[in-house]
């Protein structure tokens, strides 16, 4: 695979969950505290399959990307930009395993509103860490249509 086409699926995973984890922060975590304890539990559960299959292609095109364009193409591991890009990648996995996952299974079981503001709060950490990622990854993509790469 050539390094245009690695990076542009990266630059454009990586833009496809900023928008995601941008909508999924300010409307919709936040609204399952509207939801209500009597449907609270069937609706996590559909959460959670249905947000799945939408995040699961574009993570995964994410992760595999950075790593295929670190591993084939060396101007990648000098550059500060995308080392960084990288690192927030890894947090934003470890935040999901460790925080976003854990509290998802819980909910399944039903309302909790306490976990439901833990959610919400955990989950700025992936907004912040994915949003700086567009704009590192946006800058790295420019720096290689430029040629400063």
């Amino acid at each position: 695979m050539s390094e245009s086409v690695l990076l542009f699926s990266h630059l454009f995973s990586t833009l496809l969950m900023v928008g995601i984890i941008w909508f999924v922060q300010l409307v919709h975590y936040p609204l399952m505290a509207c939801v209500g304890a009597d449907h609270f539990r069937r609706y996590s559960q559909l959460h959670q399959s249905r947000a799945t299959v939408v995040v699961t292609g574009p993570m995964l095109v994410e992760a595999v990307s950075a790593i295929c364009l670190f591993i084939l193409f060396p101007a990648f591991r000098s550059s500060w930009a995308f080392l960084a890009a990288t690192g927030l990648l890894g947090l934003i996995w470890v935040s999901t395993t460790w925080w976003q996952v854990p509290l998802h299974r819980s909910l399944a079981s039903g309302y909790d509103d306490r976990k439901i503001r833990r959610l919400v709060q955990t989950n700025w950490l992936r907004t912040l860490a994915w949003s700086a990622r567009g704009i590192l990854i946006g800058g790295t993509f420019w720096s290689a249509v430029t040629g400063s790469v």
